[in-house]
């Protein structure tokens, strides 16, 4: 899927010796008797789990699905199974029916539904192979159900789709909801005439009658029950010539002429073609369709045989960029690379859920640089991946990659960066520390080893340390058990022109890690300006290490200690440094390091030990001559929150004027390419809020191009949305005009979503409200409003609903798709920016011991960035008021004394 206590050693370890013996190998048989009534509770627990994966397997279901009502599924399945030892057998259901339920041939008479599971006694069941059958519907809804309806408000037709993960298979038919229970699936659906429909399986055939169409599949291989899926409607399909094998595209019918078919599937293609390769496996399933979902949650979701995406990040409305272009291909490659790491092996329970997703976007990435060498993957995997795991790693609310997990009703929590930005981060490490053919053999023998079934993280990596010839279980306690991050700072003593001693030393970010040291492998770089630049590998095993083969090197310009951004942790620049980059970072040629220097310096700015005016003042002086785009993009993102957030003060109109007026001039420059352009634009809209930048907004809504460009629908809700929030006159008439102009369905969310901007208390109240109680509110709109609610200029009027949107979190958990938690706590938390907001996290923390941990830690991730704002916004202002500047003088405290040796 497209898009955070158990550490080192006894120091810090909480896994239970049973969960982790269950999750390590397959569960042995166990003889005791256990209580059916503590099996039976909500979810399913670990214990429930263990327990029917000792007796079961071979499991099918044969499922057949009326979609003919708008609201409801009536449902008939068939399940097979192998029994070892007969007792009374659990599944799992939370539909709103269920009818008669028959045994082996026999009416159960006594079956028990709770509405959480379905017991069959062990008197109806028999040792080897078992029948059960089962009538049940199952709710069809706009969001919080199996089966998601998408009305298209511009010809009024209707769509639907299931989204099964992790546990809502069990909403849509009575399963066995866990990863490690594999099932061959047989789907028959019957939908309304007129309509087509997709599924895992091969199409087989189509019967009509009067009532309807019926759809029957060819039996999918082993899959788990949150990979089965379908979708129905009247959707356009779409195809291609490929040399391999036929991809289809489904879409819905209103946008079928915008989609770019041809270069969809010839990307789908080249990625199948290249992970054969790799992997040395072919494709693992019968067929591969494709399927742009309306109103779809994730960015793509990777149904073996069926990938469903987001069908707003899919079709541009307007001309793309390039960082919008490698951002869907990328996409694509994750779910592809999904078909065999999360598909063909799963993990055996979702506290492992880092093994298919943290492997997809490293694969993804190997993919991209291999594929299309002009996209400067690595260098975008480390601009849009390591912030966000560096953010979350960094603060008090930060998990071990492997996230001990004793009930699936909470796998939604561990979804988040840890899973999706620190784990592919944390393999690029091994992969380097490796080889890279120790490291390709070993992902082989993996998948050779358990294809088509259930492993995890310690099997992968005795997988790979087999072909490395070397035991990776100590590597794996430190990068996969251990929460946080290393923070590498270093320190350069130079005498008579020459490199007297280079010191690394390493900390933990958090004392939550414990005091041990990381293992890293990097890669330090020498620059000398005008010269030759030095590389060479360097180890660092213990707190603190010199560098001995640099000593007696001339003086360089500055060190950087992760070039190539091999390792996985934070490495501050030392002071020295950073007055040199403050001269010379404009005229490092390599892009990927001039990436990675500018990234170095926001971490100062975040660890308070960089002045953000200073930053910001330099990105502005700099970005005229920056021609990469990608680059450009992140340091105008930087700019404007370095700007709008954390400079307070004088200090902040001051710059706020220059901000405007550059990133204007850049919009208008047509001597730049079009995406550096509208990088700029986008900066501009985000940032300004000044008189002369509201009329400017206002005057380019009259416009059709600006330098040469046109200005298309996503730019004006972009605008519009910005006028709203500065409370702008004509606003509102603008929102009119514009949601007058555009009645497609992109543009009633759009409209959704701007709406949501409006300083005004009535409107905010009415959100509130209908995130809670309207059910026909799609999640996705939804998603897509909660920045707009939570604006800036909005704060007096929404920091009232911050308790209120905090005390919900339980519901949201409960209630909401995966990411939404993360999105809500993003939008009400993160995007504050005072000590008042601080003040009522705070309280709310210290208020409510029946917060479940995995909530808590959310709460402690999203409130980690809250409080380096306020810190350094407190501090801007006082430097306003003319204390001194000096941030370097701010240090963490080591958690242990330093431990030195030379390597």
């Amino acid at each position: 899927m497209a898009a955070p206590r158990f550490a080192v050693r006894a120091l810090v370890c909480s896994v239970s010796v049973a969960t982790l013996t269950f999750l390590a190998a397959p569960a042995r048989a166990q003889d005791a008797e256990i209580d059916p009534g503590v099996l039976m509770q909500p979810g399913v627990s670990t214990l429930l789990a263990r327990e029917r994966a000792t007796r079961i397997s071979d499991v099918r279901y044969d499922l057949a699905l009326d979609l003919t009502a708008r609201d409801s599924a009536a449902g008939r399945l068939i399940a097979r199974f192998s029994l070892r030892r007969v007792r009374d057998v659990i599944l799992d259901f939370r539909g709103p029916y269920l009818g008669p339920v028959r045994a082996n041939g026999r009416l159960v008479a006594d079956v028990e539904f709770n509405k959480h599971h379905i017991l069959v006694p062990a008197k109806y069941l028999r040792q080897g192979a078992n029948r059960l059958d089962f009538d049940f519907s199952a709710r069809i809804a706009p969001s919080g159900a199996s089966i998601i309806r998408v009305r298209d408000p511009s010809d009024s037709l209707d769509y639907l789709y299931t989204l099964l993960v992790p546990s809502d298979a069990q909403q849509l038919f009575p399963c066995f909801d866990q990863p490690d229970l594999k099932a061959r699936v047989t789907l028959t659906l019957t939908t309304p005439l007129g309509w087509t429909a997709v599924a895992n399986g091969t199409r087989l055939s189509v019967d009509s009658t009067s009532r309807g169409a019926t759809f029957a599949f060819r039996e999918s291989e082993a899959i788990s029950t949150y990979l089965i899926a379908f979708a129905a409607g009247p959707w356009v399909e779409k195809s291609i010539a490929t040399p391999a094998r036929p991809i289809h595209l489904f879409v819905r019918r209103s946008r079928a002429a915008e989609v770019e078919t041809d270069s969809l599937i010839v990307a789908h293609e080249r990625a199948l073609t290249w992970l054969e390769r790799y992997f040395d496996s072919r494709y693992p399933f019968q067929k591969l369709d494709v399927v742009l979902a309306p109103a779809f949650p994730f960015g793509g979701m990777e149904h073996p045989g069926a990938i469903f995406y987001s069908e707003e990040r899919f079709i541009f409305r307007e001309r793309p960029t390039l960082v919008q272009r490698l951002g869907r291909t990328s996409t694509i490659y994750h779910e592809v690379a999904h078909q065999w790491f999360g598909d063909l092996v799963t993990m055996r329970w979702f506290d492992d859920l880092w093994l298919k997703e943290g492997f997809a976007t490293f694969m993804s990435t190997k993919m991209q640089a291999a594929l299309d060498p002009e996209s400067d993957a690595w260098k975008g995997f480390y601009l849009r991946t390591k912030p966000a795991a560096y953010a979350v790693d960094g603060s008090e609310g930060t998990t071990p990659v492997y996230q001990e997990l004793g009930n699936l009703d909470l796998a939604k929590s561990n979804y988040g960066p840890i899973v999706y930005n620190k784990a592919p981060a944390v393999l690029k490490q091994l992969e380097y520390a490796v080889g890279d053919r120790s490291f390709q053999d070993g992902v082989r023998r993996f998948l050779r080893r358990y294809a088509y079934g259930n492993a995890n993280w310690r099997e992968l990596l005795d997988a790979i340390g087999e072909s490395a010839g070397r035991s990776l279980r100590e590597w794996g306690d430190h990068y996969i058990l251990r929460p946080g991050m290393p923070v590498v700072e270093q320190s350069l003593a130079t005498a008579d022109g020459q490199i007297v001693r280079l010191r690394l030393s390493q900390r933990a970010a958090r004392s939550l890690s414990g005091p041990e040291p990381w293992p890293i492998k990097s890669e330090l770089v020498l620059f000398y300006h005008g010269g030759e630049n030095r590389r060479l590998d360097v180890t660092l095993t213990t707190d603190t290490a010199s560098v001995r083969d640099v000593v007696g090197l001339p003086i360089p310009a500055f060190a950087y200690a992760n070039a190539g951004d091999y390792a996985y942790g934070m490495f501050l620049p030392d002071s020295t440094s950073v007055a040199t980059l403050e001269r010379l970072i404009g005229v490092v040629g390599d892009a990927f390091t001039r990436a990675l220097l500018w990234g170095a310096l926001w971490d100062a700015v975040r660890e308070a030990r960089y002045d953000p005016e200073r930053f910001a003042a330099l990105a502005l002086r700099e970005l005229p001559r920056e021609r990469d785009e990608q680059i450009a993009g992140t340091l105008l993102s930087r700019l404007t929150r370095a700007v709008a957030v954390y400079v307070a003060g004088a200090a902040r109109d001051s710059l706020q004027a220059v901000a405007e007026s550059t990133l204007l001039a850049g919009a208008r420059d047509a001597n730049r390419n079009y995406g550096m352009r509208r990088a700029y634009l986008s900066a501009y809209i985000r940032l300004t809020r000044s008189d002369e930048g509201v009329r400017t907004l206002d005057a380019l809504l009259d416009s059709t191009t600006l330098a040469g460009d046109s200005i298309g629908l996503p730019t004006r809700w972009a605008i519009v949305t910005r006028l709203l929030a500065l409370g702008a006159e004509g606003a509102p008439g603008r929102f009119d005009a514009l949601r007058n102009a555009d009645r497609s369905a992109e543009g009633a969310r759009q409209a959704f979503a701007a709406w949501a901007a409006r300083p005004s208390a009535e409107i905010k109240r009415e959100y509130f409200q209908r995130y809670f109680s309207d059910t026909t509110l799609n999640e996705d709109w939804a998603t897509a409003s909660l920045g707009a609610f939570n604006e800036a200029e909005s704060e007096s009027l929404t920091v009232g609903y911050l308790r209120a949107a905090l005390d919900s979190l339980p519901w949201i958990q409960k209630n909401r798709r995966i990411f939404y938690l993360g999105a809500w706590l993003n939008a009400f938390v993160e995007g504050r920016r005072t000590r008042e907001a601080l003040d009522i996290v705070r309280l709310f923390l210290s208020e409510r011991k029946d917060l479940g941990r995995d909530i808590r830690l959310k709460v402690l991730q999203s409130v980690d960035e809250l409080e380096r704002v306020v810190a350094i916004r407190e501090r801007s202002g006082r430097f306003a008021n003319g204390e001194s500047r000096d941030f370097s003088a701010r240090r963490r405290e080591r958690a242990v004394p330093s431990r030195g040796s030379e390597r």
